[in-house]
């Protein structure tokens, strides 16, 4: 009997062994591993509000590795360029998640990287994050890859602007080092203002919220991005006010730019050099010489310019320009006139500051 209880107990610890493994999970593979400990430390971020460490995008690798930015973005999703400032990427549909959208305003900013470079830049603009005061200086703020470069062809002179990746109209922020890359003046104004221009209006317009993330894009260590991803999308009406996502390319028509470095040269295609009087002559060298100490006086002196934050111009406050300006738009500045260009706005054609 005793013989028989031991056997029967063994057929027990055997069946409830085998049900036991039946239900075991399966191994997990790493690479889902590794990415669930992302997805676990990007809902960890979001809720802590921590900006992230990591530089936008690689042009090397294959998607974002930051917490904030589109995991489904690749490299290989930009277009080439084929001479136009931007393009859409992704049929102009941003790589937002469901769980992206809130009608609470935010915006987060990522630390900069073991290089200096800055990374994703993520808003959902509201007007109560909207400037209430005046724009300050930002000359003091060097972005990776930052030089002083002038072309006679390129508008405002100068080559590189401080480029906001979310532009100080959406979210006040200025001097943050955090939102703030070496740019052409090209991609500043003719690529990212319109898209920022058309946030900017939405959202005073219908008090309404835009989910705005900036991405730059780095090439292995370059210090100058390739360009940046812009996506946006208006909350409350699901995209019908605003939804872009294109990519802006940091280039500037003339010019051939060493992104490694920041240095660049004239390009074959830019422009002939604007005319002057020989130096040899004497009414040359007056003309050289008054032009130089005029262009120097002008350039370094400080002085209030009325900036327009529509346009991106700036003026003297006498200038008639200025009393036709909308008030919203219209903000006081004291500072040189390099320093005017360098916040990436440029000298009004009416009065010539």
């Amino acid at each position: 009997m005793k013989r028989i209880s031991n056997y029967i107990a063994v057929l027990v610890m055997t069946a409830l062994f085998l049900v036991g493994c039946a239900q075991s999970p399966a191994p997990i593979p790493d690479q889902v591993l590794a990415q669930t400990s992302a997805q676990m430390s990007d809902q960890t971020s979001a809720q802590t509000g921590e900006s992230q460490s990591t530089a936008g995008v690689q042009a090397n690798e294959t998607e974002l590795v930051g917490s904030t930015g589109p995991k489904q973005f690749k490299v290989s999703d930009i277009p080439a360029y084929s001479g136009e400032a931007y393009a859409a990427v992704n049929g102009n549909v941003p790589y937002f998640e469901t769980s992206d959208f809130t009608t609470e305003s935010f915006e987060t900013y990522s630390d900069l990287d073991s290089l200096g470079r800055c990374g994703t830049a993520y808003a959902n603009v509201g007007t109560d994050l909207m400037p209430t005061e005046k724009r300050g200086s930002i000359g003091k703020v060097k972005p990776s890859g930052w030089q002083t470069i002038k072309y006679d062809f390129v508008d405002g002179k100068y080559l590189y602007n401080r480029c906001h990746l979310i532009g100080f109209q959406l979210t006040a922020e200025n001097a943050n080092e955090k939102n703030l890359i070496t740019g052409t003046r090209y991609m500043n104004v003719d690529g990212m203002l319109p898209f920022e221009n058309m946030v900017a209006d939405y959202v005073k317009e219908t008090k309404n919220h835009v989910l705005y993330r900036v991405t730059p894009v780095f090439q292995g260590n370059n210090l100058i991005a390739d360009g940046v991803l812009m996506e946006a999308e208006s909350v409350e009406d699901a995209g019908d006010g605003i939804l872009f996502c294109v990519f802006v390319y940091n280039v500037q028509p003339g010019v051939t730019i060493d992104y490694v470095t920041g240095s660049s040269q004239r390009s074959e295609s830019a422009p002939q050099e604007t005319a002057v009087p020989e130096a040899g002559s004497t009414a040359g060298k007056k003309a050289e010489s008054s032009a130089e100490s005029k262009n120097e006086s002008k350039s370094s002196t400080e002085t209030t310019y009325i900036f327009n934050t529509n346009t991106h111009k700036f003026h003297y406050p006498s200038c008639s320009s200025v009393s036709q300006m909308n008030e919203s738009n219209k903000q006081s500045f004291t500072g040189s006139r390099d320093e005017a260009i360098a916040q990436g706005y440029e000298p009004c054609g009416r009065c010539k500051p």
